[in-house]
C-alpha cells in the first residue's frame, strides 16, 4: 500500500489532545502530514465551539490546525439539514458552534413552528428550554440531535451530554431524535465530500471503538485505534468488530504516515 496517497481523518479528544493538554507527539504527527502532503481532518462530536474556537484551543496546546481542517457534530448537522429542507427553520438548544453553523447555512432560528428542533452540546440545559423542546417536538417539529454522546468530561467528574438529554425527550414524547454525528457514518462521508476525497484511500484513527471506529468502518474506511483516550487494548476484544490496526498513541504513526499499516 506504500503507492496510496491517504487522507486521514482524526478525532481529536484522545487522539490529539487531552483537555488542553496535547497528546506527545501529537505535533510531529501534523507536521508528517503535511510535509508528505496528505490531506487531513480533525473531528469532534462537540457542538459547542466553532472550528475557530477550537482552532484557537489547538494552538494553546501546541497544535497548529487550520479552521477548513476542522470539522464538528455541529458543521456536519448544518450540512445535512441543508440537504434536507435548504432556507428551513429550526428551534436550537445548544451553544455557538451550533448556531452559527445553522446561520452561516441560511437557516431562520425560530421556536415558532419551527421545522426542526436540534439539540446540541451546552454546559447551561435547563428544564425551561428542555420543556420547550419537547413541546416543539409534539407539536410537530422534527427531532435532530448533533450527536449521541450520553456524558462529557469536566474537571469536577461527568456531565450529562446530548445523548443523556435526548433520552429524556425521547422518553417524554416517544420520538427518537435523527443523531447526525458519530457513529453515524454520515459525519465521515460529508467530510470525504469536503475534501474531494474517496473512501478506499481514506483512514479514520480514533480512540473509541463505539464511535470512531464504527463510524469508519460503516463509511467503508481503513480504521485505527489509539490507546490514548477512552477504549483500552482489551475494550476493544469486547466488541464484534475490530479496527483494522491499534497503536499506543498517535506518535507511533509519525515516520509511516505514507505507509501506516505497514507500519
Amino acid at each position: 500500500m506504500t503507492d496510496t496517497a491517504w487522507t486521514y481523518l482524526m478525532d481529536m479528544d484522545g487522539v490529539l489532545v487531552h483537555e488542553e493538554h496535547m497528546v506527545p507527539g501529537a505535533d510531529a504527527f501534523i507536521s508528517a502530514l503535511r510535509e508528505a502532503g496528505n490531506p487531513f481532518m480533525v473531528f469532534t462530536n462537540n457542538s459547542i465551539y466553532t472550528p475557530r474556537d477550537l482552532r484557537a484551543r489547538l494552538l494553546r496546546s501546541g497544535l497548529d490546525i487550520p479552521e477548513s481542517a476542522i470539522w464538528t457534530s455541529a458543521l456536519a448537522t448544518a450540512q445535512f439539514l441543508d440537504n434536507q429542507r435548504p432556507g428551513g427553520s429550526a428551534h436550537v438548544v445548544g451553544e455557538s458552534g451550533l448556531t452559527t453553523a445553522l446561520h452561516n447555512i441560511g437557516y431562520v432560528l425560530t421556536d415558532r413552528e419551527p421545522d426542526y428542533v436540534v439539540l446540541g452540546e451546552t454546559r447551561t440545559y435547563s428544564f425551561e428550554s428542555i420543556t420547550k423542546l419537547i413541546r416543539l417536538v409534539e407539536g410537530g417539529a422534527r427531532f435532530i440531535a448533533t450527536n449521541p454522546d450520553e456524558k462529557g468530561p469536566s474537571p469536577e467528574g461527568s456531565l450529562p451530554a446530548t445523548g443523556a438529554v435526548a433520552a429524556l425527550i425521547e422518553r417524554v414524547t416517544g420520538r427518537a431524535p435523527y443523531y447526525v454525528g458519530k457513529p453515524n457514518p454520515l459525519m465521515m462521508r460529508s467530510a470525504l465530500r469536503t475534501l474531494g476525497a474517496h473512501s478506499e484511500n481514506t483512514l479514520m484513527i480514533g480512540d473509541r471503538m463505539d464511535t470512531d471506529v464504527r463510524s469508519g468502518l460503516e463509511a467503508g474506511l481503513q480504521t485505527i485505534l489509539v490507546l490514548t483516550g477512552i477504549s483500552g487494548e482489551h475494550t476493544a476484544e469486547r466488541y464484534p468488530y475490530r479496527p483494522t490496526k491499534v497503536i499506543r498513541s498517535i506518535a507511533d504513526l509519525v515516520d509511516h504516515v505514507k505507509d501506516p499499516f505497514g507500519a
